[in-house]
């Protein structure tokens, strides 16, 4: 019996062959999302908002900063040098990620 010629599967197609497996496609996201823990935002007291507002205030771009701030039901912290200060549209700008005044629970400058 003559075996028949194998042919040659494409690059594309063989790389395809050690992809993980998932049937569930999703399910580790969703799980990844159920397990996140939700926080209730917290209110500032008069003297937290004035300290806050004086930050704001007096910080400048180029400056380095740990901003904590509210972001999809949980608290964030993030370190960076200010990008971007707008008063008018009352957004601060870390690095790429802008946050909006009413999310900030800290400010705390860095000092050199």
């Amino acid at each position: 019996m003559a075996k028949k010629p194998k042919t040659k599967m494409s690059v594309s197609e063989r790389a395809k062959q050690f992809l993980p497996f998932s049937p569930l496609k999703g399910f580790a996201e969703a799980l990844a999302e159920k397990e996140k823990i939700r926080v209730p935002r917290r209110e500032l007291s008069e003297d937290m908002e004035r300290k806050l507002n004086d930050a704001l205030n007096t910080i400048r771009p180029g400056e380095m900063i740990t901003a904590v701030y509210y972001h999809e039901e949980e608290y964030v912290q993030l370190t960076g040098m200010v990008a971007a200060l707008d008063l008018q549209e009352r957004i601060l700008q870390i690095v790429m990620e802008k946050i909006k005044f009413d999310d900030l629970y800290e400010i705390i400058r860095i000092e050199e």
